[in-house]
């Protein structure tokens, strides 16, 4: 059965357009102003959202989105409420994909069954986890019991090309490709070679290929877009809420922010 994110880049393809997916750490620097947030990337053109589930440990992330991690946990938010902010979001936008972007650890603490549940129930359609390998998965029964999110898979540039096509048969909703190595954040250029490689991946995945890490710039998102099926702008939004998440002005210089990355990736 088709999900939101399955009907986006339908509609999408159908348009002729790419996909703009905005990431933000859930809870930064709190519930209310998280909302508020999304409500403003909604209406700069966001198609697919992607919430961060703050983690205490944030391994590939770099320190504008680890800051993010540490502020919305110092404002209480946990997986508990994040489910809360899913349902709050939902309820304002039934159309919009939401995607959790999350560490295995908090997870694998509550239960996977009942992450996956719970997730559902509140209104999220895919899961990303960043640290949990294809091949660990397939070993554990927990793991490939829950099936009621769509996974996200992600390919690295470093993934050699075989198995890009083993990752990317697995995928569920659109596969993620990491930009370049290291962790997030904004990026002043382009890695070397992007195009080629996004091109490489696109040809060998059944499903859409997403381009994030370090993209903030409507050139950077126009050229990616040219090649992908989508481009992701995480660290750079997240950075906006980290200047003006207690002003009332942040609604407006996401939109402000958001717009034009938003009409390059559209090829407006």
């Amino acid at each position: 059965m088709p999900t939101r994110i399955d009907s986006t880049f339908d509609q999408l393809k159908k348009r002729g357009q790419k996909a703009f997916v905005a990431y933000l750490c859930g809870g930064d620097p709190d519930h209310a102003t998280s909302v508020s947030a999304i409500d403003a990337l909604v209406e700069a053109g966001t198609d697919i959202l992607e919430i961060g589930v703050p983690f205490s440990d944030p391994l590939a992330d770099g320190v504008v989105n680890q800051m993010a991690a540490q502020r919305a946990l110092d404002g209480g938010m946990s997986l508990l409420g994040i489910y809360d902010l899913v349902a709050a979001v939902r309820a304002k936008h039934p159309d919009l994909a939401i995607v959790l972007f999350t560490y295995l650890n908090p997870v694998y603490h509550q239960g996977f069954e009942i992450f996956h549940q719970r997730a559902h129930e509140a209104g999220a359609d895919g899961v990303l986890f960043l640290d949990l390998p294809p091949d660990e998965e397939s070993l554990n029964q927990e793991f490939a019991s829950a099936q009621l999110l769509q996974e996200i898979r992600l390919i690295a540039p470093t993934t050699p090309d075989e198995r890009v096509a083993a990752i990317a048969s697995q995928a569920k909703g659109f596969v993620y490709y990491v930009s370049r190595e290291g962790v997030t954040g904004a990026q002043t250029s382009l890695a070397e070679g992007v195009e080629e490689r996004v091109a490489s991946v696109c040809a060998a995945s059944p499903v859409p290929v997403v381009v994030g890490f370090g993209i903030s710039s409507p050139e950077q998102a126009r050229t990616v877009a040219r090649v992908a099926d989508g481009v992701v702008v995480g660290s750079a939004i997240v950075k906006v809420i980290e200047e003006f998440g207690r002003s009332p002005e942040l609604s407006q210089r996401l939109i402000d922010f958001v717009k034009p990355l938003v009409d390059a990736v559209k090829g407006r």
